[in-house]
């Protein structure tokens, strides 16, 4: 992972661990076979610092753009309402880096990708950022009440999320297996790969769905199944893998990325699209036909068409999972 901002600072391992397993409870989908992650599979851990600024100042570096005039139009001509006047309130949670996370000085600064996307989306449509750090749990009703104009928080599209808000993609949904730095497995792509194997996976999550399907296949092909395993303490699944009572993590990619280059104790070995064999993408996330959504997503394809949406996703060495385009109410992750 290269060094996109000024200041490397230190991470202490425990609270590393807590971010890399927070990341298997997340809402997260799937990236096809053919897609790599920050980490190259494989790739040697690099161990002690991280490659980013963690710390308030790192919020100076965000990238800002003008008001864009055509999605300044767009959204009043749409009939859509701030919930704070001239602010864009947008929902995040700050659970795990580099998507979004609290600075390690103040433990209030909201930082990562996700508050950067934001930042642009407000900008582009003329209205100051307001931020608020909520719990995963508590967006959808805040986006339906109106507590929240948006919700930027790794949130997967869906069909059935579909009935109640709207989207506009801004990343691609991936997954990845992680393992110990030293372990001899080198690559897991496919149901065979995890035959045999005992994976830490969060339960009700995209790629629970994946992993459990995974070793149906095998168990039809004549293949060990293999096993999920489940944690309710983060830093009991971390100590599981250490300590080789499990063979691999199964969780989203910016959370495993960053865990293998801040520790150097994991590394990662596959990803896959978090919607396997569909494509699942991230979006903003607005309440249903309220009309902000199509001004968000002009102001995403603009910043996608001149460059700064690049340079946002490298800033967070996350430019494996851009969009080409940002799609309004894209097909979504089947129904149940």
């Amino acid at each position: 992972m290269h060094t996109p901002l000024r200041r490397r600072a230190r991470v202490v391992l425990p609270a590393l661990t807590a971010l890399a397993l927070l990341g298997l409870t997340a809402c997260s989908a799937v990236v096809d076979n053919s897609t790599a992650g920050a980490v190259e599979p494989g790739a040697a851990p690099v161990a002690g610092e991280s490659p980013f600024d963690l710390t308030s100042a790192n919020a100076d570096e965000r990238l800002h753009i003008d008001p864009i005039p055509e999605a300044v139009a767009a959204l009043e001509a749409s009939g859509f309402t701030p919930i704070q006047a001239g602010k864009l309130t947008v929902a995040h949670s700050a659970y795990e880096a580099p998507l979004g996370f609290l600075a390690e000085d103040d433990n209030q600064t909201l930082l990562g990708i996700e508050p950067d996307i934001a930042q642009l989306v407000a900008d582009g449509l003329g209205l100051e950022y307001a931020p608020e750090n909520v719990a995963w749990a508590d967006w959808p009703l805040g986006v339906e009440s109106g507590k929240y104009d948006a919700v930027v928080s790794n949130v997967t599209v869906t069909e059935e999320r579909k009935d109640l808000f709207d989207f506009a993609t801004h990343r691609t949904d991936i997954v990845a297996f992680s393992v110990q730095h030293d372990s001899e497995i080198d690559a897991i792509r496919e149901a065979k790969d995890v035959a045999g194997l005992k994976v830490v996976v969060g339960s009700g999550t995209n790629q629970e769905k994946i992993l459990l399907d995974w070793f149906a296949e095998n168990e039809k092909n004549g293949l060990p199944a293999g096993e999920p395993v489940y944690f309710e303490d983060n830093a009991a699944a971390q100590l599981a893998l250490a300590s080789g009572r499990v063979d691999a993590l199964f969780g989203p990619n910016p959370t495993a990325a960053f865990a293998a280059a801040v520790s150097g104790e994991s590394k990662i070995v596959g990803t896959v699209n978090g919607g396997f064999p569909e494509n699942a993408e991230i979006g903003v996330t607005t309440a249903k036909g309220n009309g902000l959504i199509d001004p968000v997503a002009i102001v995403l394809n603009t910043i996608i068409a001149d460059g700064t949406y690049a340079k946002a996703l490298d800033r967070w060495d996350l430019g494996d999972e851009s969009v080409a385009e940002s799609r309004v109410n894209p097909p979504g992750l089947p129904r149940p």
